[in-house]
């Protein structure tokens, strides 16, 4: 468990909680979720000395599932924000290590929509967050603010980035794991739209169909998750407008709201770019098989039309081929000439009608 006191424009590590939340300031406690059943006594005593209550068993149960749903809920004392952030690279690889999938080589971008659910536990001096093992969003942001505080000490008068509050230190936290949604669809975009020029190609004999189902039912998940992410963002919105912070001034106040209004809508922005991808991946395989069936369709007029062509050829031979001893041209020593004539001039008025009427023109391959 670590321990970050914020007091004007500073931080430092403390070692125990401190007896009482500073004044202008506030204390962050973050752990991982392992060790969250060993330091849950400290922990208790944190949220009562500093926060003035204890947590809640239910939403203590809450905080140590891995598996919950991004979700907001709250006390007269202090709300519970889980939202779910994509897995990063190493984590993907070691889940697929240890659970391995069959899933087509092509769905490269697709296995990163992983998630991991980080618990924020927002008072009003003090924010605790229960992350997965190994998250790097406690220390990008700890590296960040050391750097930030730094700089703000060296420079006089330069205007300090840090956190002013729990809440507002949580909606950081929560719009750069909103961040990398939008990257995550940029790379989706790349992989949706490789695949539909495959189904568009003329001629393609597309066979990824079980790497595209797979690839519309984790858009199908993304984009339910992304709802629940929008849902419990709102309601926090809507809680910090009704009741806001009584020790925050109203600029502060303003800050809050408008930040919130931003994560909420980047996550809207990928529900609707995951939605736009599911309509073209559903409109372009209908294109794929209307191209198809056209095709089909085109290779049956010719051969209709080329059937209709030797039909008259089929009815002339069938005629000469009966058994009469006197027909027309049957013995003339030219018969078989007028006749091969007539054949030749049928099937060339015949193309000649058919080619005009566009049943014999080449379809596109």
């Amino acid at each position: 468990m670590h321990i970050v006191e914020f007091t004007r424009g500073t931080l430092r590590f403390v070692d125990e909680v401190p007896a009482r939340a500073p004044t202008e300031g506030f204390v962050w406690i973050y752990l991982d979720r392992e060790e969250l059943a060993d330091e849950l006594p400290k922990l208790q005593n944190a949220a009562a000395r500093l926060g003035g209550s204890p947590l809640l068993d239910l939403h203590v149960k809450d905080l140590a599932n891995r598996a919950h749903p991004s979700h907001y809920d709250y006390t007269s004392v202090y709300d519970v924000v889980v939202f779910r952030r994509l897995a990063t690279g190493e984590e993907v690889d070691r889940e697929l290590q240890e659970q391995p999938v069959e899933a087509p080589t092509a769905l490269v971008s697709f296995h990163r929509i992983r998630t991991r659910a980080v618990g924020f536990v927002v008072f009003d001096r003090l924010l605790i967050t229960v992350h997965p093992k190994g998250c790097f969003t406690a220390r990008s942001f700890i590296a960040r603010y050391l750097s930030d505080a730094v700089q703000a000490e060296g420079y006089a008068g330069s205007r300090s980035r840090l956190p002013f509050s729990p809440a507002d230190l949580m909606l950081r936290m929560v719009n750069v794991m909103v961040d990398s949604y939008l990257e995550l669809r940029k790379q989706l975009s790349t992989e949706m739209d490789r695949w539909q020029q495959e189904l568009l190609r003329p001629g393609a004999d597309f066979r990824g169909w079980s790497a595209l189902m797979v690839a519309r039912r984790e858009l199908h998940l993304l984009e339910d998750l992304c709802e629940e992410q929008n849902d419990a963002m709102q309601e926090w919105l809507d809680t910090a407008r009704e009741q806001p912070p009584a020790h925050l001034s109203q600029a502060e106040r303003d800050g809050l709201v408008a930040r919130a209004r931003d994560v909420v809508e980047h996550i809207q922005r990928v529900v609707h770019q995951v939605r736009r991808m599911e309509e073209g991946a559903e409109s372009v395989v209908q294109i794929h098989f209307s191209a198809q069936s056209n095709r089909t369709n085109n290779t049956m007029r010719a051969l209709t039309a080329l059937t209709a062509i030797f039909l008259p050829l089929n009815l002339i031979t069938g005629v000469f081929g009966m058994n009469f001893e006197v027909m027309p041209l049957l013995r003339n020593s030219v018969g078989f000439w007028v006749v091969l004539a007539a054949m030749a001039g049928i099937v060339g008025t015949l193309g000649l009608l058919f080619w005009r009427r566009r049943y014999l023109e080449r379809s596109e391959r």
